[in-house]
C-alpha cells in the first residue's frame, strides 16, 4: 500500500550528509574555515562547494545541526538551490533509505523530470 509522508528536515546525521555531499560533488570537511564574500565563518563541519562560498554546519543545542552561509551573488543558491532545497532533498532521501535498510525494507529511486525524487520503501 502507498502512501505520502512529509519529513521536516533537521541536520543529524553526519553520514547521510557526506553521502549526499559526494552525490552532489561537495566535500564535507571538519573544524575549518566557510569561505563567503569577503568574510569567512568557522564550522564545525563545512560543505566545501566549488564556488566562491561555503555552509558552515554549527551545531545546535537541540543536538542538530544549523546550516550557514554566505547568500550574496546568488552563488550557493546555485549550486544547492533556494533555501538549500536541492541539498536538503538530498539528504533527506539518504537519510529515508539509510532508516528503511536498518529495518530491512528495500529501497527504490527514481529521479522526475522536474527534478523531484521519488522513492519507493517496501517490504515487510
Amino acid at each position: 500500500m502507498s502512501h505520502f509522508t512529509t519529513i521536516q528536515t533537521q541536520i543529524k546525521d553526519l553520514d547521510a550528509l557526506r553521502t549526499t555531499c559526494r552525490e552532489m560533488g561537495f566535500d564535507l570537511l571538519t573544524s575549518v574555515e566557510a569561505r563567503g564574500i569577503g568574510t569567512q565563518l568557522r564550522g564545525e563541519h563545512v560543505i566545501r562547494l566549488k564556488g566562491p562560498c561555503d555552509i558552515a554546519l554549527q551545531p545546535q543545542t537541540n543536538g542538530t545541526f544549523g546550516l550557514s552561509t554566505d547568500w550574496w551573488g546568488g552563488y550557493v543558491e546555485q549550486e544547492v538551490g533556494p533555501n538549500y532545497g536541492r541539498l536538503l532533498q538530498l539528504y533527506a532521501v539518504h537519510k529515508t533509505a539509510r532508516e528503511a535498510r536498518k529495518r530491512g525494507l528495500t529501497v527504490q529511486r527514481a529521479q522526475r523530470a522536474d527534478g523531484s525524487i521519488k522513492l519507493t520503501i517496501g517490504g515487510l
